[in-house]
């Protein structure tokens, strides 16, 4: 089955559900299906963007690496969603900035950069929903942002334990990741909340099991 005809698409993105025939017809001949293994890489930065991935099930994990091999993950694309990155990159036929991994198996439409063009210039749905997506990316983005600027490593370690709790299963380096910070750091922190009795660790997990010790970091 093409991906076009999946019954997610017009769900997940309505905006494509008013399509006139002609850009119907366009999306179901040159709309191509993508599926992914958790771990692999989608895209990286400074190569050429090519097409828009619309995602139907799973998850693409997008971040910044530095040149010392420090990364932040910047924000993540879950279905319904469109990348920002990319869309970005399209529209200004730019290549990319930043590195796109499917942190699960990822199913996905692939708009080639004519047809994303087209459908910016022809269907008015489909571009308030791109222009909405840079609103709230980039708000969310400027949030990241001041977070790291401003706020203390520990403050923005207890309020990811908080939000993701009260079990994670996820490594140290995977939270360095997420914080834009390096392990040894994140883990010398964590054994800080263990000794105060606010989480309990394990291998590859992390129990919040005094919440408002946490809290009162935050």
């Amino acid at each position: 089955m093409s991906a076009p005809s999946d019954p997610r698409l017009a769900a997940l993105f309505p905006s494509l559900e008013t399509l006139p025939a002609e850009l119907a017809a366009a999306l179901a001949q040159q709309a191509l299906a993508l599926q992914a293994p958790a771990g692999r890489l989608l895209f990286d930065a400074g190569q050429a963007c090519e097409a828009l991935p619309l995602v139907l099930d799973g998850v693409i994990r997008v971040a910044k690496r530095s040149e010392g091999g420090r990364e932040i993950v910047l924000y993540r694309v879950r279905p319904g969603e469109v990348c920002l990155v990319t869309a970005s990159c399209l529209l200004g036929g730019a290549a990319y900035p930043a590195s796109g991994v499917a942190e699960t198996a990822v199913t996905a439409l692939a708009l080639p950069r004519p047809l994303f063009m087209r459908l910016v210039e022809a269907h008015a749905p489909f571009r308030e929903a791109v222009f909405a997506l840079f609103a709230g990316r980039l708000t969310a983005l400027m949030q990241l942002v001041e977070e790291v600027a401003f706020r203390r490593l520990d403050q923005r370690l207890a309020a990811l334990l908080l939000a993701r709790g009260p079990v994670l299963a996820v490594s140290h380096q995977a939270l360095a990741d997420e914080l834009g910070s390096v392990r040894e750091i994140v883990s010398r922190l964590l054994g800080q909340f263990e000794d105060q009795g606010w989480v309990r660790l394990g291998r590859e997990r992390i129990e919040v099991v005094r919440p408002e010790g946490l809290r009162g970091l935050v």
